[in-house]
């Protein structure tokens, strides 16, 4: 029900007066459809798993893969809004680390260095995506595609080359272990705090005192901080507007001025970053790199995004609905280690859940458009 305000005398109703109840005001957030899934999921879980699940180590052991995951799909999420896909960020993430950690371990620079190195590759390559895809009017699905298998095969060259003909790159974190920027980009935050609150017994502890979780891990900080950052790009500024604008109608946009070739540059150059960020952090964390690093990434991105609320069709999406989305895939790939389920049914949930998502982005698409 809508409650349509008078129009002036003579005059038509302008849609702009009219009141939208809160019922249909809910149902067009595009993050709805992952705060069902979500609390689907939590329920799922409170009622099959240990309840060691929902310790505070056990929360902070769905978070980090979650966190991981989510800084691609935001990333992914605002690409998908402005109408375009990247496949290859899966890739960029091994074809980063080993960029990474040749620049770490065999060329010897300083990880400040290393990371704004990694950072630039990455930016130069999510530019040369995007120009073949605007330059070309190939579809960025087939573009970045290709770049998938480019990168994964530069990736294995490249270590081999640096390496002498190993496929994977160890003494990362052993080289990087003086800089100043490493608890920035590994291990865990607030280190402190949490030895407080085992000393006071607010938390679990070990026999020797030390906290049973030591801290929050560094990448659900960047994740945070991505999520909000992106979702305050979307909401509040007019390059977000320029977002939806160049992914509901690109040709709509140009003629209304939006620069819709340098917006959706900016966003493949995002994704890449994130992607090379991603890297970053979890070389750091495990000290090694490897050809395989990033696997299938790209794909679970895009779901994690699509069950966020982000439509295949561009246009209409939200970063936080990417950042639920994200937690309810790290929820479930730990959640099954602590059931009697096997861990194999996590690709059943993969296409069970993005099938269910385009079908609800489907409905919720077509009642705010009012197709039928």
């Amino acid at each position: 029900m809508v409650d349509v305000s008078k129009a002036p005398e003579g005059g038509a109703k302008d849609e702009r007066l009219i009141r939208v109840s809160l019922m249909a005001s809910l149902i067009r957030k595009p993050e709805l459809g992952a705060l069902a899934g979500l609390a689907f999921v939590l329920v799922f879980f409170l009622t099959t798993a240990s309840p060691q699940m929902f310790t505070l180590a056990g929360v902070m052991n769905f978070m980090a893969p979650a966190a991981q995951l989510g800084i691609l799909a935001v990333a992914a999420a605002l690409l998908m809004i402005g109408g375009e896909f990247d496949l290859s960020i899966g890739s960029m993430i091994a074809f980063s680390g080993m960029v990474f950690g040749a620049a770490v371990v065999a060329w010897g620079l300083p990880l400040s260095v290393a990371i704004l190195l990694t950072l630039a590759v990455a930016a130069l390559l999510g530019i040369t995506n995007a120009q073949i895809v605007m330059r070309t009017g190939l579809p960025s699905f087939i573009v970045t595609l290709a770049f998938l298998f480019i990168l994964r095969g530069l990736s294995l060259v490249g270590l081999k080359w640096v390496t002498g003909g190993a496929t994977q790159m160890r003494g990362i974190k052993e080289a990087a272990a003086d800089s100043p920027l490493v608890p920035f980009f590994s291990g865990d935050a607030f280190k402190g705090f949490f030895q407080y609150l085992a000393d006071n017994d607010l938390i679990t502890k070990f026999p020797n005192g030390s906290p049973a979780v030591p801290g929050v891990p560094v990448e659900l900080l960047w994740f945070l901080a991505i999520a909000l950052g992106a979702t305050y790009l979307l909401v509040r500024t007019g390059f977000g507007n320029w977002i939806f604008a160049a992914g509901g109608d690109a040709n709509a946009a140009r003629n209304s001025g939006v620069p819709v070739a340098r917006v959706k540059t900016i966003l493949f150059i995002l994704t890449a970053c994130a992607a090379a960020l991603v890297a970053i952090l979890t070389v750091l964390d495990a000290g090694s790199t490897d050809a395989r690093r990033g696997f299938q990434k790209e794909f679970e991105a895009i779901i994690a995004a699509v069950i966020g609320g982000c439509l295949l069709t561009g246009g209409y999406g939200s970063a936080i609905g990417a950042f639920f989305g994200s937690i309810i895939f790290g929820m479930v790939l730990i959640g099954l280690t602590y059931t009697q389920i096997d861990q194999d049914w996590y690709q059943v949930f993969l296409g069970g859940m993005l099938l269910l998502a385009v079908l609800f982005n489907n409905i919720i698409r077509k009642r705010v458009t009012g197709e039928r």
